[in-house]
C-alpha cells in the first residue's frame, strides 16, 4: 500500500508568512516607540540664549518625562514646560519658586519665604548671566512654580507671563546628546537650597 502525502496542501506559502511577521514586528516596534516617545522620553533641542551659559542654542536633549510623576520638581531643577500663553510652544527654563513660597526681587537678589514660615532665603545662583533689575513680589498659588532663565536678559519667564502651572511641567533634561563635546547625564543640575 501506498501512502501519499498531502505537504503543504493546507499551509500558507511561507513569502506570506514571512510578509505577516514584518507587517506584526514593524506595528509592534511603532507601538513601542509611540508610547516611549509619549510617555517616558522625548527629544528636545534648544532654541534661543535664554539659558545661556546652562545650555546653548542648538543643543540636543532627551527629556525625562517619568520623574516628576514619583517625585515633585525641588528648587534649581531645570525643567522644560508648556509655555502658559501657547502650550503648543515648550521652554526650557529653571524652577526658582515652589508652591506656596512668597519671592521678593530686589533688584538682582532674591529672596524667598517659604509656605510653612520657615526663615527666608536668600537665593544664591552661581548659574545666572546677566542677572535682572527686578523689584516685586509674588506669592504662589498651591500648584504654580515661578521658572526663569540663566540668561535673565534675554528670557521670558515668569516675570513677564506669571506662575507656571504644575500641569504645563513636561519633564527635565535627563541627557544632553549633542554637540558631543558637551554630553553630559542631568546638565543643568544644581545644588539645591
Amino acid at each position: 500500500m501506498e501512502l501519499h502525502g498531502t505537504t503543504g496542501a493546507h499551509t500558507p506559502p511561507k513569502q506570506a508568512s514571512n510578509f505577516w511577521e514584518t507587517v506584526r514586528f514593524v506595528a509592534i516596534s511603532i507601538i513601542i516607540v509611540f508610547a516611549f516617545r509619549t510617555f517616558v522620553a522625548q527629544p528636545f533641542i534648544v532654541s534661543g540664549e535664554s539659558m545661556v551659559p546652562t545650555f546653548l542654542d542648538g543643543e540636543y536633549l532627551i527629556v525625562d518625562e517619568v520623574s516628576y510623576r514619583f517625585k515633585e520638581p525641588k528648587r534649581d531643577d531645570v525643567i522644560i514646560m508648556r509655555y502658559p500663553l501657547d502650550t503648543k510652544t515648550f521652554f526650557i527654563k529653571r524652577i526658582i519658586g515652589l508652591p506656596g513660597e512668597t519671592l521678593e526681587f530686589n533688584g538682582s537678589a532674591i529672596t524667598i519665604t517659604p509656605q510653612n514660615g520657615d526663615n527666608p532665603i536668600n537665593l544664591a545662583e552661581p548659574y545666572v548671566v546677566h542677572a535682572g533689575n527686578d523689584f516685586f513680589s509674588v506669592t504662589l498659588g498651591s500648584d504654580e512654580y515661578f521658572v526663569l532663565g540663566d540668561n535673565r536678559s534675554a528670557s521670558s519667564d515668569s516675570r513677564r507671563w506669571g506662575a507656571l502651572p504644575a500641569k504645563n511641567i513636561v519633564g527635565r533634561p535627563f541627557v544632553r546628546l549633542f554637540p558631543f563635546s558637551t554630553f553630559s547625564w542631568f546638565p543643568g543640575t544644581a545644588i539645591a537650597h
